[in-house]
């Protein structure tokens, strides 16, 4: 590089190949005169994206591949992806082609020159638009859109956005904030800001993908809501109990229904009790792994070892629930007061125990 390096753009990635150098010419052309790294960070491609930036790389010192193993989501890499880079300025946009880079200078530009916190591609302000989006998918995005205006501090057009620019000291400033969770890393940015922060949008329009699938899903859409909860009541309750308590909620309703079927069909009480409690404590955990330790799944023969833990750790949690029970009506408390004593640790001891037994971090 001529001169001291100005920008870096973090470009997270899974299953990308076919868009690398595609996006590295198109950011050769709009970043023409800046001096600019491209920092790739792949989460496990299986199609050889992390291969091909490292190719790449070899003769290119502007681009860079972090590869990282057994983590996952798009917040956690774009955090990694930023402080991975000493550029003051930092710019995130997809691999997949959809956000429009010949507005990064202006977005770069904004920040470098204009003095705003942090500059932001909207789909939302005049000129700008969700290009060829269906009905439903508009209004689903409406939707987040006023949602997110619940946990703002900072008014903006399209915090679903994920293509903006920032200034890296600001990131680091707010890193010990952020919930790092999902895919929205703007929002939990915004949230996270104990002031309102200055910010200048720049309107684009959204394309469609140029190659590879789509990443969107059914678990996009719970990881966004985890992170509306945890930006809104985190502060007093973690979102993983929380979380883990209405999973257990659930899991309430799935005994008494296999509870009532088992009686339905000639089972004694203590037979159809015992099969409750096992299908309960499976669904529990099911869930549990699909949702509440999303970050942490376990698959495979690490899926059953994890079943036969959970088993063990919740039967210990029965155990207290009783006792504890047991001791608070003993000592004249209501029964309800008691058997909800009893629940409630029954209820903190699998979490706990799970927590660093069942999906202990490895």
């Amino acid at each position: 590089m001529k001169g001291g390096l100005q920008l870096a753009v973090i470009a997270p990635t899974l299953n990308e190949r076919g868009n690398i150098e595609p996006l590295l010419a198109a950011l050769e052309r709009a970043l023409d005169g800046i001096e600019h790294e491209v920092i790739f960070v792949d989460d496990g491609s299986t199609d050889g994206t992390a291969e091909r930036v490292a190719e790449i790389g070899r003769t290119d010192r502007r681009v860079r591949i972090i590869s990282r193993y057994g983590r996952r989501g798009l917040s956690t890499a774009v955090i990694e992806g930023m402080m991975a880079t000493a550029a003051p300025i930092v710019a995130v946009i997809d691999a997949d082609m959809q956000h429009d880079e010949s507005i990064l200078p202006a977005l770069y530009r904004a920040v470098a020159e204009d003095g705003a916190d942090l500059a932001v591609g909207t789909r939302y302000a005049s000129g700008g638009s969700v290009g060829d989006w269906d009905e439903g998918r508009a209004k689903a995005s409406a939707l987040a859109t006023r949602l997110a205006g619940l946990v703002l501090k900072t008014p903006l057009s399209d915090p679903m956005s994920g293509f903006f620019a920032i200034r890296r000291d600001l990131v680091r400033e707010l890193q010990p904030r952020l919930s790092a969770i999902g895919f929205k890393i703007l929002l939990d940015l915004a949230a996270s800001s104990p002031r309102s922060l200055k910010v200048v949008e720049i309107p684009y329009r959204f394309r469609d993908r140029a190659a590879g699938t789509s990443k969107m899903g059914s678990a996009v859409a719970v990881e966004y809501l985890l992170l509306l909860v945890d930006k809104s009541v985190g502060r007093f309750l973690p979102t993983r109990l929380l979380l883990f308590f209405a999973v257990g909620g659930l899991g309430l309703g799935v005994h008494l229904v296999t509870l009532r079927f088992a009686l339905a069909v000639g089972a004694l009480f203590a037979e159809a009790q015992a099969v409750a409690v096992a299908v309960a404590i499976l669904f529990n955990f099911a869930l549990n792994n699909a949702l509440t330790y999303r970050d942490r799944q376990l698959r495979g023969w690490a899926f059953v070892r994890g079943l036969l833990s959970f088993y063990l750790v919740c039967g210990i949690g029965a155990i207290a629930n009783v006792g504890v029970g047991a001791l608070a009506f003993s000592n004249h408390y209501r029964w309800w007061v008691a058997g909800v004593a009893g629940a409630v640790i029954g209820s903190v001891w699998n979490y706990a125990a799970s927590s660093f037994v069942t999906w202990r971090r490895r």
